[in-house]
């Protein structure tokens, strides 16, 4: 039988049926890890684009480029659950500790192996630990907000705040990224990056009283299934990677372009405009009260995503791309939004962070893999071929998403889950 415990009322029962960024704010303890936690992503938005900026300066490729970059991403996309997963049975603090260190020195091995003009097989062995390394802090934070709100209609308000605190960090980081790498040195944007995850990921996980509780070892940590097993999950899977394929795409396009025009520092002002369109419709997405459920709001906007995305490869002048980025940036927004407000229904709290890093690591795969691709088009198409990468990507996933729409219906809160991640251990969700 199921037992009824009885908790005393918290400030996240107690907010208002139509939440805002103040009372989100409020919530006790949490500028204790935000702070920190904006400090320790930050480093993350550079990372690709210091990367791409350093290979194609020592190789003069920028296939070469994206293929380096894309290693680091998809070796990100394979560890990142992984490392949630052990989040989620360790603490946060034994994961991100070791994590910056090994990831802080695989970036300056890359970065003297690059310099030195070693061949592309010795950039892909330094790439890969870099990016299995890359702290995964912001389903870290994220899952603090879970574990101070729990079942608050302050979730949807964190997730969107989330989303715009990942777009300011792509509004300056590649924007101090451009800029240290042709202003300062070629291998200054990863140098710093190095720097900024050490400094940052060792700040955060100093702050280990704000972390969820870790879901044990032994017997409990045997029955633990992954948070993948959700077909929900699955679904938001396939529509991050669309959303990765716009990141990387865009990031090497606009590389490519402003260097063909003899303008290579217009690349972070244009990146960055795309980045601010993102934050700004987070911002706003975040102060709405919504009706429509959130597995609608995500098709809708997953299509006013699409839309805007296949136009990029029309374009030919700064200002016409600048507008089509900002449309852009302001699409993906309610999309991030949207899909991770849902894993808060979906999966049982204690596999939240696996499934937060199944997110991340899907952006960084489909990131990764558009680099590649729009690399190769842009060495061997005409210029701005690689703008067709976040079309082709964006397309594949809304008809994904339509057809798979009802999988990501949220089981209603006054029921117990049975199904998906730990099945044979009932959750009751209210």
């Amino acid at each position: 039988m199921a037992s009824t415990v009885t908790t005393e009322p918290s400030e996240s029962s107690a907010a208002p049926s139509r939440p805002g960024y103040g009372q989100l704010l409020r919530t006790r303890g949490a500028w204790t890890f935000l702070i920190p936690g904006f400090a320790a992503r930050q480093p993350f938005a550079m990372l690709t684009i210091s990367i791409v900026l350093l290979v194609q300066h020592t190789t003069g490729s920028y296939g070469a480029a994206g293929a380096a970059a894309a290693a680091t991403g998809v070796s990100m996309a394979l560890f990142a659950p992984y490392s949630g997963r052990l989040a989620d049975r360790y603490g946060q603090r034994a994961v991100l500790v070791p994590g910056v260190l090994v990831h802080a020195l695989s970036g300056l091995v890359l970065t003297a192996l690059a310099l030195a003009h070693a061949p592309l097989w010795a950039l892909f062995a330094a790439a890969v630990p870099t990016g299995a390394s890359v702290p995964q802090v912001g389903p870290m934070v994220r899952a603090r907000w879970g574990a101070r709100l729990q079942d608050s209609p302050l979730m949807s308000t964190a997730a969107a705040f989330e989303s715009v605190t990942d777009e300011l960090t792509f509004v300056f980081g590649p924007l101090l990224a451009t800029a240290l790498c042709t202003t300062v040195a070629p291998a200054a944007g990863l140098v710093t990056e190095a720097a900024l995850t050490l400094a940052g990921g060792l700040l955060f996980a100093a702050r280990k009283s704000t972390q969820p509780q870790v879901t044990g070892t032994g017997h409990a940590r045997v029955r633990h299934t992954s948070a993948l097993r959700v077909p929900g999950v699955r679904v938001l899977v396939v529509a991050f990677l669309g959303i990765g394929s716009v990141f990387g795409g865009m990031q090497v396009s606009l590389a490519a372009f402003t260097e063909s025009i003899g303008e290579p520092g217009l690349n972070g002002v244009l990146y960055g405009t795309f980045a601010a369109g993102n934050m700004l419709s987070g911002i706003v997405c975040g102060a709405l009260a919504w009706k429509a459920a959130p597995h609608r709001r995500l098709v809708v906007g997953y299509a006013a995503l699409a839309l805007t995305a296949s136009a990029l490869w029309t374009s030919h002048s700064v200002l016409v791309l600048a507008g089509l980025g900002l449309l852009v940036g302001m699409c993906i927004a309610p999309a991030l939004i949207t899909g991770y407000t849902l894993v808060e229904g979906l999966v049982p709290a204690g596999a939240r962070t696996e499934a937060f890093t199944w997110l991340t690591g899907a952006v960084a795969l489909g990131q990764a893999a558009a680099v590649t691709v729009a690399g190769q088009l842009e060495d061997r198409l005409w210029g701005g071929a690689g703008f067709l990468v976040p079309m082709a990507g964006t397309v594949l996933a809304l008809v994904t998403l339509l057809a798979l729409r009802s999988r990501l219906v949220t089981p209603p809160r006054n029921r117990t889950v049975a199904r998906g991640v730990g099945h044979r251990v009932p959750v009751t969700v209210d």
